[in-house]
């Protein structure tokens, strides 16, 4: 889950559609069913963005929940805070002034849900037909 927090002119509706495709693909290519990726953009008035007690006139501020994989260690996490940033750089690099930041934070996929179904195991076969028909179906029943 990205939650996108952006001022006004950072990204129009063909640069959030770039994006969200360019992070979905991502995670795709990392073994995970596309609809695991869930992008909000939340446009933020300047008046109502502050950093540092300041109104902010061009800033993003993203917030990453991770639910279906977790880093064992702090190496890992720190590969995976590279790989997030080199997903947004490209995106933001052409702002000139742009202050932005994210963070990564990793849920526990214990009170995870879809369409009511707990998802499958990392990895696991029914994760994989996951994959395949990127789609959430009922893998209990059919093991």
């Amino acid at each position: 889950m990205w939650n996108i927090h952006h001022t006004p002119g950072v990204f129009g509706a063909a640069e959030k559609r770039r994006l969200a495709s360019d992070i979905t693909d991502h995670y795709e290519k990392a073994g995970m069913p596309r609809f695991y990726v869930v992008i909000v953009f939340h446009e933020v008035r300047p008046e109502d963005f502050y950093i540092g007690g300041q109104p902010a006139t061009h800033g993003v501020r993203i917030a990453v929940d991770h639910i279906a994989r977790r880093n064992p260690d702090g190496d890992a996490r720190r590969r995976t805070a590279q790989w997030v940033k080199g997903m947004l750089e490209p995106h933001l690099a052409q702002h000139t002034g742009l202050h932005w930041e994210f963070h990564i934070d990793e849920t526990s996929s214990d009170l995870w849900m879809i369409n009511g179904i707990v998802p499958p195991p990392p990895l696991s076969d029914a994760e994989r037909r996951w994959v395949e028909t990127n789609s959430p179906t009922d893998y209990q029943s059919i093991q």
